[in-house]
């Protein structure tokens, strides 16, 4: 699941599937002016991966307490 949301993050016109978690079995259903290589997708997980975490704070803040709304 990383790999797909990384690859839609840097492609998100991109249709496409994969098999496992191997990069040379991605089939590309609509191809993106430039496919992205295997570096490239494993740097998105990363930073995606960082970004979630750092978020982490917000979403326990979150489920503690209700919305202003309530």
């Amino acid at each position: 699941m990383k790999i797909a949301k990384a690859i839609k993050s840097l492609c998100p016109d991109a249709e496409f599937s994969y098999i496992n978690n191997d990069y040379s079995t991605i089939v590309w259903y609509v191809k993106p002016a430039e496919i992205p290589t295997e570096a490239e997708i494993t740097a998105e997980v990363t930073r995606l991966q960082a970004e979630y975490d750092n978020k982490e704070y917000q979403r326990q803040r979150a489920a503690a307490y209700p919305s202003i709304a309530d």
